[in-house]
């Protein structure tokens, strides 16, 4: 059986708010750190069954960035559920609520901008 490692560092500012997040994963192709502008992790605690989760981004990450960073995640999370599951139309919902979240998203930005 292998071990994999996956190490975040996330450097606070006084106020403790997250200044820079960097990551290195064991198994990565990449060598050196990664630096990430936000992260999102989630564990099962199947005893208690909940979701305990973790959210954190960086200062200077802008608001169409999380906008960008949730639409991504979304999809990202009806595929695994579609290949945990086999449930293709749950699939199929969430990413479509993804693509109106996003859409809407633009809407206000564009409306709030005058562009």
């Amino acid at each position: 059986m292998n071990q994999s490692t996956i190490q975040i560092d996330i450097l606070l500012d006084p106020d403790k708010i997250p200044q820079q997040i960097n990551w290195q994963a064991s198994d990565s192709t990449a060598d050196m750190v990664q630096k990430a502008k936000a992260m999102s992790v989630a564990f099962w605690d199947g005893t208690d069954k909940s979701a305990l989760r973790i959210d954190l981004w960086t200062k200077d990450m802008m608001v169409d960035e999380m906008a960008d960073f949730y639409y991504q995640m979304m999809m990202g999370m009806a595929d695994s559920f579609k290949r945990a599951t086999r449930q293709q139309e749950m699939s199929d919902d969430m990413k479509k609520f993804a693509k109106e979240f996003f859409e809407k998203f633009r809407a206000l930005q564009i409306s709030e901008n005058g562009a």
